[in-house]
């Protein structure tokens, strides 16, 4: 893969106290806040991209069969370290995935164990990036004016 197709990127946009406009390259567009308003916070969207991540993936291995239900739920605490930084531990996706009694659903449902782990340990990018935590800098485009 080379550098420029790897790369990915977001654009974050203030547009307000708190509230920034973020958008994608194909011109997806969200909100974000400080969790006060209705606004996802930056935590939540961590939270949903880790099961975003795993339920595209869990969908794409397990896509031979509709399913039934398919609900994730993305669980996590907000601990503060010694130094005062606040971090989240514990991090858990439930993955509630049902398919219909036929044999294809059968079958699809026996590939479901598999599936989680392959997606968790292998294929989710959110996934693997947070287990292996990757150095992150933040660096500052512009020098202010004076």
């Amino acid at each position: 893969m080379s550098e420029e197709s790897s790369l990915r990127s977001v654009h974050l946009e203030r547009i307000g106290p708190k509230a920034y406009r973020v958008e994608n390259h194909r011109g997806g567009i969200i909100t974000i806040g400080d969790g006060e308003g209705i606004d996802f916070s930056p935590v939540e969207l961590l939270l949903a991209a880790l099961g975003g991540c795993n339920a595209v993936t869990i969908e794409a291995l397990t896509k031979r069969a509709e399913p039934r239900r398919f609900d994730l739920t993305v669980t996590g605490h907000k601990v503060e370290d010694p130094d005062g930084g606040t971090r989240m531990k514990d991090l858990v996706v439930s993955v509630d995935i049902r398919f219909e009694s036929d044999e294809a659903g059968k079958k699809m449902a026996e590939r479901v164990p598999d599936a989680l782990e392959k997606s968790h340990r292998t294929f989710c990018t959110v996934s693997r990036t947070i287990e292996q935590a990757t150095p992150t800098k933040v660096v500052q485009v512009r020098v202010p004016q004076d």
